[in-house]
């Protein structure tokens, strides 16, 4: 069996004021994923959550700083994060916003005060590629990969 751990060790230099959650083989792309985790690294966890409603109901772009070949323009974006390139990954935010639930809760079980948790780390990582092939005419097939990406985020309580 394979284990898993954090690719960081911060939560464990203070365990009494972080809380942590994984989410592992979501069927998100990964390069929306790490996108997205650019974005609401060292945000607020309200703030976040906030944010990637207004992503899921498309009324906030996000920008795509690294994977921004032939991606459109949006409005207000350079002003707001100084690139102009974005799109809206509702998918990819749901699961987020998932896993930020997943981490407030442990956060509460904990103890921790919700209105000070902090996301001091947040990562997205290649898992592994369902592929599947789908016969075609003549002979042929065409591929058809499924992406999977894991998901990890610590928060940490600041004054």
């Amino acid at each position: 069996m394979p284990t898993w751990h954090y690719s960081t060790d911060i939560a464990e230099k203070n365990p009494e004021k972080t809380a942590k959650a994984m989410m592992w083989d979501a069927p998100i792309s990964p390069k929306e994923a790490t996108e997205l985790a650019r974005v609401i690294r060292g945000m607020k966890l309200t703030e976040a959550k906030a944010y990637l409603e207004r992503v899921i109901k498309m009324e906030e772009p996000v920008p795509y700083r690294r994977y921004h070949g032939k991606v459109a323009h949006k409005r207000g974006l350079a002003d707001k994060h100084g690139i102009p390139m974005g799109r809206y990954p509702v998918k990819a935010a749901k699961y987020f916003l998932k896993l930020l639930k997943n981490v407030e809760a442990n956060a509460e079980f904990k103890g921790l005060e919700v209105e000070k948790l902090k996301i001091v780390h947040i990562a997205s990582h290649k898992g592994m590629t369902i592929k599947r092939w789908m016969p075609r005419a003549f002979g042929r097939a065409t591929p058809e990969f499924e992406r999977r990406t894991h998901l990890e985020v610590i928060v940490e309580e600041v004054e």
